[in-house]
C-alpha cells in the first residue's frame, strides 16, 4: 500500500501543471479567434450587431457563402491556384538541382553561391517593391500573372535552398560515392537518390512556399490592377463599400479561402517538422 501510494505521488509531482496550464492558454487564444471566424460566417448582417460576439447564430445561415460563391470567387480561386502552382513549381525546379550542386560539387564558386542564397533572406520585401513594379513595367507583364510568379519565385528560392542544402548535407555521402563508382552521373544521382531522399524536406518548402505565395497581398495590390487578375488576397475588397464593410460575407470569404491551403498543410503536416529541422541536430 506505501508503494503504491509513493508512486501515485511521484507521479502527481512530475506532472507538469505548469506547461499543461501554459498549452490550454495557448490553445484557448489560437481557437478563440478561429471559432470567432466560423460562427460570424453563417450569421446574417442583422445578427452580426444585435448578438453576442460569442453566441451560437440564431438562426444560422448560408447566404454570406452563396454570396460569395455568386461573385467572382472562381476567378481569384483559379488565379490563386495557377500563380501559387507555377511560383512552386519553377522554384523547386531550380532549388533542387542548385541544392545538388551545392552540397556536392568541388567548384569553390557553387559554394561560396551558397552565402549569396543565405544574403538574399536578410533582404525584406517591402524594400524591393519599387524596383520589382519597374523591372516588371520594363519587361511588359504589368497587369499579368507572370507579374505574380516571378518575383514570388526570387523570394521563394533563397529559404528553399537553405533548407534543402541543410537536409542534403545530413545524407550520407557513402551513398553518392557509391554510386560515383558505379559510373553514375551528377544527373542520374540527383533523379534516383537525391529526389527520394529528400522528400521530406521537398515537401516541406513546397508548403511553406504555398503558404506565402497563397496568402501574398502586396505584389498583387501593386503588380495588377485588372480585376480578372485578382488573387483571393484582393478579392475580399468585392465586400467592402464607401462607408461600411459587410463582416459576416468577409469571413465567409476567409472562410472558403483557406480551406485549400488547410489541405494542403494536412497532407505535409508530417513532414513540416523532419524538414525543417534539417542540419540543426549537428
Amino acid at each position: 500500500m506505501r508503494t503504491w501510494l509513493r508512486a501515485v505521488f511521484r507521479a502527481v509531482f512530475r506532472f507538469n501543471f505548469l506547461g499543461a496550464a501554459a498549452g490550454v492558454f495557448w490553445l484557448v487564444i489560437v481557437v478563440l479567434p478561429l471559432y470567432w471566424i466560423v460562427i460570424t460566417s453563417v450569421r446574417s448582417r442583422e445578427g452580426f450587431f444585435d448578438a453576442q460576439p460569442l453566441d451560437l447564430p440564431s438562426p444560422a445561415t448560408l447566404d454570406n457563402y452563396r454570396k460569395v460563391l455568386d461573385s467572382d470567387y472562381v476567378t481569384y480561386l483559379t488565379n490563386s491556384f495557377v500563380v501559387t502552382a507555377v511560383t512552386v513549381g519553377l522554384t523547386l525546379l531550380v532549388s533542387v538541382p542548385a541544392a545538388h550542386a551545392i552540397v556536392h560539387s568541388t567548384s569553390r564558386i557553387l559554394r561560396l553561391s551558397f552565402q549569396l542564397f543565405l544574403l538574399g533572406l536578410a533582404i525584406p520585401l517591402q524594400a524591393t517593391i519599387i524596383p520589382v513594379y519597374l523591372i516588371i513595367s520594363e519587361l511588359g507583364l504589368y497587369d499579368t500573372l507572370w507579374a505574380l510568379v516571378l518575383p514570388g519565385i526570387a523570394f521563394s528560392v533563397p529559404l528553399t535552398i537553405v533548407i534543402l542544402v541543410n537536409f542534403l548535407r545530413d545524407v550520407p555521402r557513402e551513398l553518392y560515392e557509391a554510386m560515383r563508382i558505379d559510373g553514375a552521373s551528377h544527373l542520374k544521382m540527383l533523379r534516383y537518390l537525391t529526389l527520394p531522399l529528400s522528400r521530406p524536406a521537398i515537401i516541406t518548402v513546397m508548403v511553406y512556399d504555398a503558404l506565402n505565395v497563397w496568402n501574398g497581398f502586396l505584389f498583387p495590390l501593386i503588380l495588377t490592377q485588372s480585376p480578372d487578375k485578382r488573387v483571393l488576397p484582393l478579392g475580399v475588397w468585392n465586400f467592402q463599400g464607401e462607408f461600411n464593410i459587410d463582416v459576416p460575407t468577409v469571413l465567409a470569404y476567409v472562410v472558403l479561402s483557406t480551406i485549400p491551403i488547410i489541405a494542403l498543410y494536412t497532407v505535409g503536416r508530417r513532414y513540416l517538422v523532419s524538414g525543417l529541422t534539417a542540419g540543426f541536430g549537428k
